[in-house]
């Protein structure tokens, strides 16, 4: 996907558009180890240090500068480390009648890398540690199940440089449920710290890039029933968990502008065993079919707020201004409708069946002022011949203005409309969203063909 590819980041970041199906996976009975007869791994340059636990399905467990030698990663119990985490439905989701955990069924389908809620762990089943990069391949569990593992493996590819650690992660999905489920959020990934990094610190403005003042997220108060972490919009792609002084951890998601974040327990103290925890990942709402394999990118960047917001501005490239479906989904989701499955092939097959179908564009934070155009590569297949696009204003006082009206020939053949967007009411400012209503009624063979999107810069 197009929104994770930065030139700090030399990974193929993208959901893939392979979908072969994978043999049974080999189950492992002993504990994994590494080369040292120890089941965590290192890398190390001198700068900083990382360790995967191969005990756990290879979540990073130990992450350090190597300046002061202390590990900032919480361990408290399996949910935590910093790992990969995905969901999808049902919810609850109950294979085989079996039961999730109380407080977890509303967390529906949820394979994690470290282990489950009753201490059951994930199994490596490949690693390697060339001394330059590291590399772990694993089966994981369901979070809320007791001894579920997943259809599916986990693959992670590690790499330092400087004071930040590139990451790859990959979901090869293998379910023998086909249903396609709605959107869910995604981890990208979950991060956890431990208590001395408590305060949390992003940009949240509507000038992304711009050197704005930062905003220190405050810590929820603990009520029962309330959900314990906040949802932001961090509009450089970035937010960081740092001490007292300003020194902790950052991550960098190119693309992503959804953050969730916070802090549990007693902030300012506390070890990789204690409870109080800090909590920072990077969300994406995206489709996880049976068969897909699912890769994203990060960064973890150590350092003081400046130098993490100082090396997200040298290699950042801004917001993607162009949507090409030919591989993937490019993070769209629909509402009342869905498309023809993985893989994705040269478009986004969208059945419009039911009616107000709509196709949601990712959010992030593009300014109007940059683009005074849309163009939208379709065939429409409807029994209407206006559609409708709407945009989400980034001002969170604001609503939603009226969608723009464009003329379409529904007869299913490809063609390209630009739909002028400059002068429109409501369009200035920060754009946070973009939605496609391809119709306003859904009928049986009634469809969309969306081969690309893009905007168009002032002047082109």
């Amino acid at each position: 996907m197009n929104v994770l590819m930065t030139n700090a980041i030399p990974f193929i970041a993208a959901v893939l558009v392979t979908a072969t199906v994978a043999s049974a996976t080999p189950a492992i009975t002993e504990q994994p180890t590494s080369s040292e007869g120890n089941p965590v791994e290192y890398l190390d340059n001198g700068i900083i240090r990382i360790g995967i636990d191969l005990s756990i399905g290879g979540a990073i467990t130990y992450l350090a500068d190597k300046e002061n030698g202390i590990n900032m990663v919480n361990s408290h119990d399996w949910g935590r480390q910093i790992q990969m985490s995905f969901y999808a439905g049902p919810k609850p989701f109950e294979p085989n009648g079996k039961k999730p955990k109380a407080n977890w069924s509303h967390l529906g389908w949820n394979p994690i890398q470290s282990g489950d809620a009753y201490g059951n762990r994930s199994k490596v089943l490949e690693f390697t540690n060339d001394g330059e990069s590291l590399y772990v391949k694993c089966i994981p569990m369901h979070w809320p199940l007791d001894n579920e593992a997943g259809e599916c493996t986990f693959e992670t590819w590690i790499q330092l440089n400087g004071s930040t650690v590139r990451v790859r992660s990959r979901i090869n999905n293998r379910r023998s449920d086909k249903t396609q489920y709605p959107a869910r959020s995604q981890e990208l990934p979950a991060i956890y710290t431990n208590g001395p990094w408590y305060r949390l610190i992003t940009y949240t403005g509507s000038k992304p890039y711009s050197a704005e003042a930062l905003t220190e997220i405050p810590i929820k108060e603990k009520k029962p029933g309330v959900f314990p972490w906040s949802r932001f919009h961090a509009t450089e792609s970035w937010a960081a968990l740092v001490d007292q002084d300003g020194r902790g951890l950052g991550v960098w998601a190119p693309g992503v502008t959804k953050f969730l974040g916070g802090f549990h327990g007693a902030p300012g103290a506390g070890g990789p065993k204690e409870g109080p925890t800090g909590y920072l990942s990077p969300i994406h709402d995206d489709i996880l079919d049976h068969n897909i394999e699912y890769e994203y990118a990060y960064q973890l960047i150590l350092g003081d707020i400046d130098e993490i917001r100082a090396h997200v501005y040298e290699h950042t490239k801004g917001p993607t201004a162009i949507f090409d479906f030919a591989s993937d989904r490019q993070h769209w989701i629909y509402k009342n409708a869905h498309d023809s499955g993985w893989p994705i092939e040269e478009s986004l097959h969208v059945a419009l069946e039911q009616d107000k179908p709509a196709l949601l564009s990712p959010e992030n934070c593009w300014l109007a002022s940059d683009y005074d155009t849309i163009e939208i590569t379709a065939a429409f297949k409807t029994d209407e011949k206006v559609a409708h696009l709407q945009f989400k204003p980034f001002a969170p006082d604001a609503s939603m203005p009226k969608a723009i009206s464009f003329k379409v020939i529904p007869d299913g053949k490809e063609r390209v409309y630009k739909i002028k967007l400059k002068g429109k009411p409501g369009y200035k400012g920060a754009i946070q969203q973009f939605i496609l209503h391809p119709s306003k009624q859904g009928a049986p063979g009634n469809y969309i063909e969306l081969r690309k999107v893009e905007l168009i810069p002032n002047g082109k």
